[in-house]
Formats: structure tokens, C-alpha cells, sequence
């Protein structure tokens, strides 16, 4: 008895995990019956191009991967369709507007003052040091004041 109920059990799985692959091979085809020239799209290799013409006689779709690069390829090895992502629109006002102002915050300040830049960390210590220097210098200076 148990074992019917376990049959039975595997058998829906199979049942219903092949149900859900015909779906999707179904509508694999439809979209691929339904290429037209001018769509984007990929193929299972991962190659991106726009559908130049569709040869229904040898079931063959012609890609332009770049602008003169066309290639022939079965039907059945164009996987999805690539929807192109709409540009968003830049304003302009927003890239040319730089301020000379060194003083304005968030600003790139002209490259006329030399800064030194240290290619190590060695030179940090020192630095640190100096300045601590200094400000015990300064408090002491105030604090005799």
C-alpha cells in the first residue's frame, strides 16, 4: 500500500515538473516564431545584435552584431529578446556648471598650489608628530597669556 502511495507521489512530481518545462518550451517558440528584423536580441552563446532578416524556409535568423558584422544563426540558438534601456536624459546645465570659487564647498580647486603627496606612510608619523608639537606649543602660548 505504501508503495502505490509512493508511485503515486513521483508520479504527479513528474507529472507537474514536465508540465512546467512544455510551458516554457512553449513559449520559447512562440517568441521565436514571432522574430521580426530591427529587435535586439541574445543568443544561448551570449552574443548581442539586431535581427537583420529571418529565413523562414531554413528556419536561419541573420544578426548584425556591429554596424557591417552580420552572421547567419538556427532559430532555436536565439535566446531572449534585449529590450534597450532608455537614456536618461542628461541636463547639461548640470556638467558645465563649475564655479571658480575655491572658497564654495563640493568644489575642484585649480591645480596652481603644490600639494605634496607622500608615497609612503613613513612620512606620516614625522607629520603627526609636528603637529602635535604645535599644539602644545600654542597651548602654552595661550596659557601664559
Amino acid at each position: 500500500m505504501e508503495l502505490i502511495i509512493l508511485f503515486v507521489v513521483l508520479a504527479g512530481l513528474m507529472f507537474f515538473m514536465s508540465q512546467r518545462t512544455r510551458k516554457q518550451q512553449k513559449q520559447q517558440a512562440e517568441f521565436r516564431s514571432q522574430l521580426v528584423p530591427g529587435q535586439e536580441v541574445m543568443t544561448g552563446s551570449g552574443l548581442f545584435g539586431t535581427v537583420v532578416e529571418v529565413d523562414e524556409a531554413s528556419d536561419t535568423v541573420t544578426i548584425e552584431s556591429t554596424p557591417g558584422t552580420q552572421t547567419r544563426w538556427l532559430r532555436a540558438a536565439i535566446a531572449k529578446r534585449v529590450d534597450t534601456p532608455a537614456v536618461d536624459a542628461v541636463d547639461e546645465a548640470d556638467e558645465t556648471d563649475v564655479t571658480t570659487d575655491p572658497t564654495a564647498t563640493g568644489t575642484i580647486t585649480p591645480g596652481d598650489d603644490h600639494v605634496d603627496v607622500p608615497d609612503d606612510l613613513s612620512s606620516l608619523d614625522t607629520a603627526q608628530r609636528e603637529y602635535r608639537e604645535q599644539q602644545r606649543r600654542d597651548e602654552g602660548e595661550t596659557g601664559t597669556k
